[in-house]
């Protein structure tokens, strides 16, 4: 007689790999306070299908952007809060919740498998009937309270909001935050033809020159990649680098310096516009990067690992600084950062800014150009930045941005001629196709005869 075998364990069940580990990325986020990017590229998601991989990404950014949605929706069924002791139980609801809520899952896979995740933690395996409880209380009335809720303030924190109705007023501050909860489209700058480029990828060439697409799959797969003909670069991002360009009216052979320079976007835009670029960066990780991006795109600058506030260089004809800062113009595409920043970050942040427009000033030769840029909406790290910049160097002068080098886009520019672009500019009514990042930019350049 055989001996009698074990039953062979059963394979879990399609998809909830995929569900724990968007629930350990969350809980790094807002437990251990990681940037979203660090998390995707250590969090196993190369173990998972395509499809598992893009529904990870879907939970875990959808879960980010909404969040203050969806933790009011699970507060009105938890009597008690969540439970101190097991924290993780907070990510398995989100991650239940928004599929019941926001995404295309059938409701009983978002409960079952969210069940079953918690049954596999051993702080939340006690919370499991919790679990369920909560989320079938969800499928059965969450969609009508989630549509008399007021969103836009919800899924922004108060600072935030407080901020940008001071600096824009209430009717721009939240159309800024409902920006942010839409996926944005893939943005490419392309080295020519973008009217063509935008037909092949089935996009459109925006104003600024720009080519918006939708696209499905990786980016590496598509058209012009590996040929090098375009980069991944957001329509606004592309602008300060544009603005040196619209200097010079002819960059080649112009010296600038690039300082905090990866991963390198506005040091492709220079070289291929001819000029000799030196970027500068104190990450090596990030120069890597910049590196093997200007290795495809078939481009070369000076590459150097360097503090950008104390390198010693040049003098150039121009320098770009996009500084350190808060991030703040980039929730659209970074929904991690309200939740990582804080108001205190600011003062330090400011403090570095200043910095580097004093060394990036130094570093001009007479007759010089210097754009500073940041992807933030708020005035410390923009406006101010460059108030008290003129203010301690009589001998530099804001150079007012034309409105034909923002592809004629007049609400681009303030009253001062700099540049500030918010994530509700461009609006339409597929709400992909439209908005960019949120920044700021300034042209400054050197006084005759200084």
């Amino acid at each position: 007689m055989p001996l009698a075998r074990k039953p062979a364990p059963s394979a879990p069940p399609p998809g909830l790999a995929a569900r724990r580990i968007a629930a350990d990325i969350i809980h790094g986020v807002l437990r251990r306070k990681r940037p979203l990017d660090e998390l995707l590229e250590t969090s196993g998601l190369g173990t998972l299908s395509e499809r598992d991989r893009a529904l990870t990404r879907t939970i875990v950014a959808t879960v980010l952007r909404r969040l203050g949605t969806l933790r009011h929706l699970l507060a009105a069924h938890l009597e008690r809060g969540i439970p101190p002791e097991a924290p993780h139980v907070e990510m398995i609801l989100l991650v239940g919740a928004v599929q019941i809520l926001l995404l295309d899952v059938p409701d009983h896979a978002a409960v079952d498998l969210s069940v079953r995740l918690s049954r596999d933690d051993r702080h939340g395996a006690r919370y499991a009937s919790l679990i369920n409880a909560v989320l079938r209380n969800l499928t059965r009335d969450g969609k009508a309270r989630l549509a008399a809720l007021d969103t836009a303030t919800l899924d922004t924190p108060d600072w935030l909001m407080q901020r940008w109705v001071a600096h824009y007023g209430e009717d721009t501050a939240r159309a800024i935050a409902v920006a942010h909860t839409q996926e944005p489209a893939l943005d490419l700058t392309v080295k020519r033809d973008p009217e063509t480029w935008a037909a092949t990828l089935n996009g459109r060439a925006l104003p600024t020159g720009t080519v918006r697409t939708i696209a499905s799959g990786p980016v590496s797969q598509l058209p012009g990649f590996e040929a090098g003909d375009w980069w991944v670069q957001d329509a606004a991002a592309a602008l300060p680098a544009r603005l040196l360009l619209g200097f010079f009216g002819n960059a080649r052979g112009k010296t600038v310096a690039d300082l905090c320079a990866a991963p390198g976007g506005k040091t492709a835009q220079l070289a291929e516009a001819g000029a000799q670029v030196t970027a500068v960066d104190r990450s090596g990780v990030r120069l890597a990067r910049l590196r093997q991006n200007l290795t495809r795109l078939r481009l070369t600058a000076e590459i150097v690992e360097a503090d950008a506030a104390q390198w010693q260089g040049g003098p150039f004809d121009a320098v770009l600084v996009d500084a350190p800062c808060s991030s703040t113009g980039t929730v659209r595409r970074h929904p991690d950062i309200p939740w990582l920043k804080t108001e205190a970050d600011l003062g330090k942040l400011a403090a570095l800014q200043g910095r580097l427009l004093d060394r990036a000033a130094s570093l001009l030769k007479p007759g010089g150009a210097l754009v500073y840029c940041t992807c933030s909406l708020e005035r410390e790290e923009g406006e101010d930045q460059i108030a008290a910049l003129l203010a301690r160097n009589p001998h530099l002068r804001r150079d007012p941005i034309r409105v034909e080098e923002v592809g004629g886009q007049a609400e681009f520019i303030t009253a001062a001629g700099e540049l500030r672009t918010l994530p509700c500019h461009w609006p339409n009514a597929e709400p992909r196709l439209g908005g960019l990042d949120g920044f700021y930019a300034a042209r400054i350049s050197t006084v005759e005869g200084t």
